[in-house]
């Protein structure tokens, strides 16, 4: 196929947002990436971005939009739970016109990108894995400059049969990445916001500080997604590129998207880098770390919170030593109360997920969880249902001996039981998650010294908890 490639449509699709995490808006950071990219190599292209949540825009107008604009390429990404939408976008493209080329990445397609092809006609490629330099060449390819088939990392279907190239290897240094093309969503740059944790009037905005994770946790698709390789930009780079986001955006609240910060792999520098610099009066950010880290680290925690780290998320994920076993966690359960004293301590406001849901779960190891969390002390806690994404040890292991019991990948989103325990039916498990929020935010006592807490991030949370009806939503879904 050779193709005249002159615009490129970048899609974030019609979607529903985690209530749990109140009225959040954020950039589509992933379109963002790739589209910058591409305007580096290719800057000959026309490029769209269009952010169906910023503009509020339905299927109605995504086909009109189409349309109007008409694309050579119309491409969209999403995670497990959002990959209908995504498929749905192709479709539309392909209503408008059949000479639209679709194509969609992420982890989800990476994984199931056999399944997608067989099942959705509407989807011409697949980006597997890592997707710059793999959209490029593929652009290059539609263009007739090699065959589809000597391009590393997509699958695609000809004459019948799914082909998958070989794997890509990943780009070893990562500074080389343009900045995200924010630009090309500056008339939304003002909606994008985090209500429930910095107000409406502090911009939220994201950038990645690595990509991938050296630990290989059984019921994540981050690490294979990377090739079990952790690689980060340079703090120089880091500190560079927020700075970019709060001068030419005006970013007031960033959120480092690693899946895993590494406190002693890189937390000093970055604070060296950041410590002279002005703009980290003006900011707030937050990431995800593992709690033997920050166990390991109170130093460098304290440090990161004087240039502006005021929020960190850790994967708790149990309290059974057991269950983290199986997880292939590789913490202890103390680790998690040493991280939380060590946040406090520095005013950080404190965010744990937990699970429940696993194969050897009771109802009375999950009264055990929830009486864990409450003593814990964190500012806010998310409990999920375990999930067999496909491409997790967690999903082989379910599917091989039968487990899934909801295969609508809309229900992915953590908070649908879709597996039973050896002892809880998919029904008892829902029941269960509620009675983990309810616990932790229907007491009394705990939602007053929220309220009145010296954190103000944790006074937010708990004023959105109570005004927004979360348990009532969560016991509509048992």
């Amino acid at each position: 196929m050779v193709s005249k490639i002159s615009k490129i449509l970048f899609v974030e699709p019609p979607k529903d947002y985690w209530f749990l995490m109140g009225e959040y808006l954020p950039p589509p950071t992933g379109l963002l990436t790739l589209a910058a990219y591409v305007e580096e190599k290719l800057p000959e292209i026309e490029i769209e971005i269009l952010d169906c949540q910023a503009e509020k825009k339905n299927w109605k107008d995504v086909e009109g939009f189409i349309e109007s604009f008409d694309p050579s390429i119309v491409a969209a990404s999403g995670f497990t739970c959002n990959a209908y939408a995504c498929v749905k976008v192709a479709e539309i493209a392909k209503n408008v016109s059949d000479g639209i080329i679709t194509v969609l990445g992420g982890q989800h397609f990476s994984f199931a990108a056999e399944e997608s092809l067989n099942d959705f006609l509407e989807i011409d490629y697949i980006v597997r894995g890592e997707g710059e330099d793999t959209l490029v060449e593929l652009i290059g390819a539609l263009r007739g400059e090699k065959e589809a088939n000597r391009v590393k990392g997509i699958s695609f279907e000809h004459n019948k049969k799914i082909i998958h190239t070989p794997k890509r290897p990943l780009i070893e240094n990562l500074d080389i990445l343009p900045y995200p093309a924010y630009h090309l969503v500056e008339k939304n740059i003002k909606k994008y916001h985090f209500t429930m944790m910095a107000g409406k009037n502090k911009r939220y905005l994201i950038l990645e500080g690595s990509r991938g994770c050296f630990h290989r946790c059984s019921f994540c698709t981050q690490w294979r997604h990377w090739d079990s390789v952790w690689r980060t930009k340079s703090a120089r780079r880091i500190a560079d590129e927020m700075e970019y986001l709060n001068e030419r955006f005006d970013g007031g609240f960033m959120w480092l998207t690693d899946d895993n910060f590494s406190y002693d792999k890189r937390a000093k520098e970055l604070w060296q880098e950041l410590r002279p610099r002005k703009f980290t009066d003006d900011i707030t950010w937050f990431f995800q770390a593992r709690t033997d880290d920050i166990s390991n680290n109170p130093d460098m925690v304290a440090k990161l919170r004087d240039v502006g780290n005021n929020w960190v998320l850790m994967g708790v994920e149990n309290n059974s030593p057991e269950i983290l076993k199986d997880f292939k966690k590789k913490v202890l359960v103390d680790d998690a109360f040493n991280a939380v004293r060590i946040l406090n301590d520095n005013d950080i406001f404190t965010q744990s997920m937990f699970v429940i849901g696993s194969r050897r779960d009771t109802s009375e190891s999950i009264e055990k969880l929830r009486e864990f969390s409450l003593d814990l002390d964190v500012g806010l806690a998310l409990y999920t249902v375990l999930t067999p994404y496909p491409g997790t040890e967690i999903y082989e292991k379910a599917l091989q001996n039968g487990l899934i019991k909801d295969t609508n990948y809309a229900n992915y989103d953590m908070i649908h039981a879709i597996m039973p325990t050896e002892t809880l039916s998919q029904h008892e498990v829902q029941e269960e998650l509620y009675r983990c929020y309810r616990a932790f935010y229907g007491s009394l006592s705990k939602n007053i010294a929220g309220l009145f807490s010296k954190n103000e991030i944790k006074r937010k949370v708990h004023r959105h908890m109570a005004g927004k009806k979360v348990l009532s939503n969560l016991r509509r879904m048992i």
